[in-house]
């Protein structure tokens, strides 16, 4: 329970990290803000400063900024224009709409650069388990830890060296720690070794304060092109009518509850992770996300005009009905795995 408001924190606060891309670089560009706000209305508490009312709203998932002429139709005087969002030039507009996205990928770096810096402790995580292996038969589950090995290479070693006699595992799960008497079988042609299991191994070595800035760079951008890739992937089997292999929120808090028994290190490289997913998936060029939007900024600078607002209005109107319709799908298959 613990683990899941922790990651509930984490979500809301990436969120408000998100609009806090937009609202800082629309005040850095000059464009006026009408509002920043924490959750969703209806409020709670409100004050304004300056030009800008900051609210405080009863709904907590996240956050929003209402930027000065940024609805399409909306009446704007003549002598505020100046200072709308759609008076500015398509280069500033487009810093606006992707700055969201790039406090995203700051925030997953910091996060990172934090986690290289502490280091952690050599982790072995069950990946999967085969049916009718000796780890299936001795109990052992997708998601557990193996602990008392400090690598996979020394934990396969010990497996080798104990084939066909039963051994002792000590193992994490929910917090628990669990004993569990297994027999390494002779030969496995599975690929899964003597087990029948596949292994995740975890753990960060510890670095110094300028050389985890450095690794944790080149962490995120390996970790971004992945992603990518992984999307990629998820669109392809979009268009072909396959389920991707995806989770949602449900997903996620079950993950996370298996990760937080290893320890607050590992729960906030979960944090950093989803990060990173929340960029790559609002830079998507897909309407009602920041990638649509630019893509819309992207056809009007080759068609030199803005686009109709109705069409722009629809295209989001689908765009988000689409996208809650995938997310229902999705916490529907999460549920029926976790039946």
């Amino acid at each position: 329970m613990e683990t899941t408001i922790l990651v509930i924190i984490g979500l809301v606060l990436l969120i408000i990290i998100h609009e806090l891309g937009h609202f800082s670089s629309a005040k850095w560009l000059k464009v006026k803000v009408d509002e920043f706000g924490i959750g969703f209305p209806p409020k709670v508490w409100a004050k304004k400063v300056g030009e800008t009312i900051y609210s405080l709203n009863l709904i907590p998932f996240g956050g929003f900024v209402r930027i000065f002429g940024e609805m399409p139709g909306e009446e704007i005087a003549d002598e505020d224009k100046k200072r709308s969002f759609t008076a500015q030039a398509i280069w500033k507009r487009a810093i606006i709409i992707s700055a969201g996205v790039v406090a995203n990928i700051i925030t997953a770096w910091l996060v990172f650069s934090v986690i290289f810096m502490i280091g952690t402790a050599s982790v072995i995580f069950v990946n999967s388990v085969d049916e009718n292996s000796p780890a299936s038969e001795a109990g052992l589950l997708s998601g557990d830890t193996i602990i008392g090995f400090d690598t996979s290479d020394q934990f396969i070693s010990f497996l080798d060296t104990n084939k066909e006699t039963p051994v002792e595992l000590k193992i994490l799960r929910e917090e628990q720690e669990l004993t569990l008497i297994a027999t390494p079988r002779p030969n496995s042609n599975t690929g899964k070794g003597e087990l029948g299991i596949s292994i995740l191994e975890g753990g960060i070595p510890k670095q110094s304060f300028f050389q985890s800035f450095i690794a944790s760079a080149k962490f995120t951008f390996s970790t971004l092109l992945a992603l990518l890739m992984m999307f990629g992937i998820i669109i392809r089997d979009l268009l072909t009518g396959s389920v991707p292999d995806v989770v949602g929120p449900v997903g996620i808090f079950s993950f996370a509850s298996q990760v937080g028994q290893s320890g607050i290190i590992y729960l906030a490289h979960l944090i950093g992770m989803i990060s990173l997913n929340l960029a790559i998936l609002n830079i998507l060029p897909f309407p009602a996300l920041d990638g649509g939007r630019l893509l819309f900024l992207f056809a009007e600078k080759i068609k030199g005009s803005p686009l109709p607002q109705k069409f722009e209005i629809w295209a989001n109107a689908l765009g988000f009905l689409i996208l809650v319709f995938l997310m229902v799908l999705v916490t529907i298959r999460d549920v029926g795995n976790l039946l």
